[in-house]
């Protein structure tokens, strides 16, 4: 997904959030009026004639302990996330107003929509977007950061004209890749940076039409804090994240496999990833985007599930990979695949 892509849906998620500030206000007026709980809760199920709510595919985890891509928010004016162990400062006078969306079922997610409080006294403004593509199920084929970033720029429409080729620079001890572009219709500049964590490129879009206040974010970034280069993550409340290893799940690893049974016939794709444990055994289960029903039924296949151990350096560690159920655009002959297809 290029930059555009990522501000089209900072644009949607703005829109979004504002109709769900004006469905919390109507809740408000209405649980007031009758001064009541039950009058709040009726205010918020009552749909239109005819109209029947199912609630959709949506990201989950079997546990609220360990860390997800999404669990990430933005305190004591840093954006601080667990799972990629990102500690990035604010710069001065930005806030967060809006939350992104949640995951899509490609692996894309929006870590933080950042843009100038009413304080900030900057000649023009502009938007911070960050954000990380799950490597294993990108529809993007890129085997690293700058490779991803290439592709962007080789996917760059005729009203964008490219100001800096796609580079390697290093950010706050990191190896980036960024890319910088520009619309001559609409005066707006973006840069584009990119690294590699956790299996997963995790992107900084600045836009601005200020260059001046794009290279002081540029700056502001060297003070973030980001796991160490040539390591799996920054070690966690848990103790060190495990190895991130793509395909792990397949046949001449596993060693006892139990297929999901659907209650329901569904089109969707259900990206899942996992932590194997030492012992070869299902860890933790995260689901990028499914439906309850299932959630359900992976997750009680999935912890009938046994692995060979993951060895690095004769030593058994944890190990984190991904496995796609459902409906594929591209599907693999696995027994994976074929089994859970409905």
């Amino acid at each position: 997904m290029n930059s555009r892509s990522l501000c089209f849906l900072f644009s949607i998620a703005l829109t979004a959030s504002l109709m769900a500030w004006g469905q919390d206000s109507k809740s408000q007026n209405a649980s007031q009026n009758d001064g009541s709980m039950l009058g709040k809760m009726q205010s918020e199920s009552k749909v239109p004639n005819g109209v029947i709510l199912v609630k959709g595919a949506w990201s989950s985890s079997s546990d609220s302990l360990t860390p997800t891509p999404e669990g990430g928010n933005v305190t004591n004016a840093a954006v601080n996330n667990p799972y990629f162990a990102i500690t990035y400062p604010l710069p001065p006078n930005w806030i967060e107003k809006y939350k992104g969306p949640p995951p899509s079922d490609s692996g894309l997610y929006v870590l933080a929509q950042l843009s100038p409080a009413d304080t900030f006294e900057g000649r023009a403004r502009g938007s911070i977007l960050i954000t990380a593509q799950d490597m294993f199920f990108s529809p993007t084929p890129a085997a690293n950061a700058l490779e991803y970033v290439h592709r962007s720029n080789s996917h760059l429409q005729t009203e964008y004209k490219v100001e800096v080729a796609p580079k390697e620079t290093r950010i706050a001890g990191r190896s980036f890749a960024t890319f910088e572009y520009w619309s001559p219709v609409a005066e707006l500049h973006w840069y584009d940076l990119a690294t590699e964590i956790r299996c997963h490129i995790v992107e900084f879009v600045l836009t601005s039409r200020d260059e001046k206040l794009l290279q002081t974010l540029i700056q502001n970034m060297s003070s973030m804090q980001l796991p160490l280069e040539g390591t799996s993550a920054a070690r966690t409340g848990s103790g060190e994240s495990p190895v991130c290893v793509k395909d792990y799940a397949s046949d001449e690893n596993v060693v006892a496999r139990v297929d999901p049974v659907f209650p329901q016939h569904r089109f969707n794709a259900v990206p899942v990833r996992m932590i194997i444990d030492k012992e070869g055994k299902v860890k933790h289960i995260h689901f990028l985007s499914a439906f309850p029903d299932q959630e359900k039924a992976i997750s009680e296949a999935l912890r009938q599930w046994k692995f060979k151990p993951y060895l690095q350096n004769g030593k058994a560690v944890e190990v984190e990979t991904g496995v796609m159920f459902g409906r594929t655009q591209d599907p693999t002959p696995s027994a994976v695949e074929n089994a859970s297809s409905d």
